[in-house]
């Protein structure tokens, strides 16, 4: 036996290895959903009167900064701008949702860093497993109509409106 913690998992789970922290973690492969702690026992359907949609469709405003995966967008070539102040764009932006200055659609069309801009920020429906997990986790937490606070990703920095 070669003693890996692949060889010693329940039936229905795998050890996976975080990219951001180097970490090993554990997905569940029926639900798609992920745990740091090693499982003990086998992997479980979702309940069906879970809490938990199966689905989601949001929109979101990205801010890219120079440490982003692709640091370039459609509305710049090379992004230069740090971490910091990519929040601080967003601060604002959320700001000025929050004092109804401006729409979520609206800043998201002008200022996101995202192809999706436009269609206002729309990402349409999506399933655990499909966004990077930060994001996931956030937008799977928000109520219809909820904006999120700043979520930090690989591709950015990002304010997220459930919308279904």
């Amino acid at each position: 036996m070669s003693g890996s913690q692949e060889d010693s998992l329940p039936e229905g789970w795998e050890a996976r290895k975080s990219r951001s922290t180097g970490m090993i973690y554990y997905l569940n492969t029926k639900t798609k959903k992920s745990q740091w702690e090693k499982p003990e026992t086998p992997a479980e359907e979702d309940d069906e009167d879970s809490n938990s949609p199966k689905s989601v469709r949001c929109s979101h405003l990205l801010v890219k900064h120079a440490g982003s995966r692709r640091p370039s967008s459609w509305r710049e070539e090379n992004i230069t701008r740090t971490k910091e102040e990519a929040i601080e764009l967003l601060k604002d932006y959320r700001e000025k949702i929050a004092n109804k200055e401006a729409t979520f659609e609206e800043l998201a069309k002008e200022y996101s860093d995202c192809s999706s801009a436009k269609r206002d920020g729309d990402l349409g429906i999506f399933k655990r497993g499909q966004m990077q997990k930060p994001f996931e986790d956030a937008a799977f937490a928000l109520k219809v109509g909820q904006l999120s606070q700043i979520v930090d990703t690989d591709s950015g920095v990002h304010i997220i409106l459930r919308t279904a």
